[in-house]
């Protein structure tokens, strides 16, 4: 197959080997200009509708690529207290946070209570009690959406699956209908919202068309009810080109797509993009190890491991991954591409073909700006990586390597025991 250019868009003026050389492998690389080259498209695209855009933070929750989105008009959207911080800390005002996720805690709630956070996207009657519990303790009343599952296949992966009956995300519109009329149970929950979010990496608008339009015909439902919605999010999962043949959708065929369900809608709008924002704005840099010949297969080994970058392993992803450097004289060499984490599944690739490497080699896995150094660990005592943001020819460290002290910092010896 033919790999795309060793440098994606808005890395230019970056030397890799230099980068690497400074500030180690494995590393995390972000483009600042890519960043906000996808938030002004997004905004282009939505022009002319009343929309915020709410960033999925889960997607890349550095602080640093949290501060550019908000400074390029990004809200957040998050599902947990900890990205509810680190949302707030990059500048991002909490009226602009929508809280969504299947199982907010007593402690979260009364946090997003206390600081405002615009809207709860409530996903169960038992949640729905526990926010009208706590906001009537406070003298507080919570703004709300109700996440419908409009039973859509989103076309996509198993596991990024959210919009389909069996799934643990939403609740049915027939439940939702009797949320609606029953409202009053709830005084201190003012429930002025719908929401959905079918999945992740969708590369078909058809599943969207599909969920938007039974979002959109419960919202005149409900409006000829005399219930008033203020606000419509219609979720996020917009996918992008991890491989050569895949389409991602066009920002504007989508904005298009939401303009033609909601017409005639007069709330707020609201979009959740996450990998579609940060995916292919970050690559993770790695150095070959080594080469192994097996009885039947030939290994890669690299210093990127699984606990680095989980998606392949997680979901059997693709990530185009390129040696970078002269490859004059070099074969091309069908390689299982591995990490040294002793787990079969430390896998990034399966008879790929790459250019001949050698160890000391530098690659590039590309489109790992989103689900991967949020997704990390620390499995097999390995370090976090480091993570930096490019702009032209200069970069800044914006997460820096931790070190084995740090990783084992919160650890402590049995001493101070204690009674149950």
């Amino acid at each position: 197959m033919t790999q795309h250019a060793v440098l994606p868009e808005g890395f230019e003026g970056i030397d890799l080997h230099a980068l690497a050389e400074r500030e180690g492998t494995p590393l995390y690389v972000y483009s600042a200009p890519a960043l906000c080259t996808r938030m002004r498209v997004l905004h282009e695209a939505l022009a002319g509708l009343d929309a915020g855009i709410r960033y999925a933070v889960k997607a890349n929750s550095n602080g640093a690529v949290l501060r550019l989105l908000a400074e390029e008009g990004a809200g957040a959207d998050i599902v947990s207290g900890g990205e509810m911080q680190r949302a707030l800390r990059a500048g991002i005002a909490a009226a602009d946070i929508v809280f969504s996720g299947v199982g907010k805690s007593d402690a979260e709630i009364v946090m997003a209570l206390d600081v405002g956070v615009g809207r709860f996207n409530i996903e169960s009657r038992a949640e729905l009690e526990a926010i009208q519990r706590l906001a009537a303790a406070r003298g507080m009343v919570a703004r709300a959406a109700v996440r419908i599952n409009p039973d859509v296949d989103a076309l996509t992966h198993a596991k990024i699956s959210t919009g389909k009956a069996e799934n643990k995300f939403g609740v049915s519109i027939e439940e939702a209908r009797s949320w609606f009329d029953a409202h009053a149970q709830w005084p201190n929950v003012q429930l002025d919202g719908l929401h959905m979010h079918i999945g992740s990496q969708l590369l078909s608008l058809a599943p969207v068309r599909l969920a938007l339009a039974r979002m959109a015909a419960f919202w005149r439902e409900l409006q000829a009810a005399g219930h008033g919605i203020a606000s419509i999010d219609v979720g996020g999962g917009l996918g992008v080109r991890y491989r050569e043949g895949e389409q991602a959708p066009d920002a504007r065929d989508y904005a298009d797509a939401i303009r033609a369900a909601l017409d005639g809608f007069g709330g707020r709008i609201l979009v959740e993009p996450g990998r579609w924002l940060v995916a292919e704005a970050g690559i993770l840099l790695a150095r070959v190890l080594l080469e192994k010949q097996g009885q039947t297969r030939r290994f890669l080994v690299l210093d990127a491991a699984m606990n680095d970058l989980l998606r392949p392993s997680l979901y059997e992803a693709w990530h185009d991954i390129v040696r970078i450097g002269d490859a004059t004289g070099r074969e091309r060499i069908d390689y299982d591409v591995v990490g040294p984490v002793c787990e079969t599944g430390d896998t990034f690739a399966t008879g790929r073909e790459l250019v001949r490497c050698e160890a000391g080699d530098l690659v590039v896995i590309h489109g790992a700006g989103a689900y991967g150094a949020s997704m990390g660990s620390t499995y097999n005592s390995r370090p976090l990586p480091a993570e930096v943001l490019v702009d032209g020819g200069r970069y800044a460290v914006v997460r820096r390597r931790q070190s084995f002290d740090a990783m084992i910092a919160e650890e402590c010896r049995a001493e101070a025991w204690r009674t149950t």
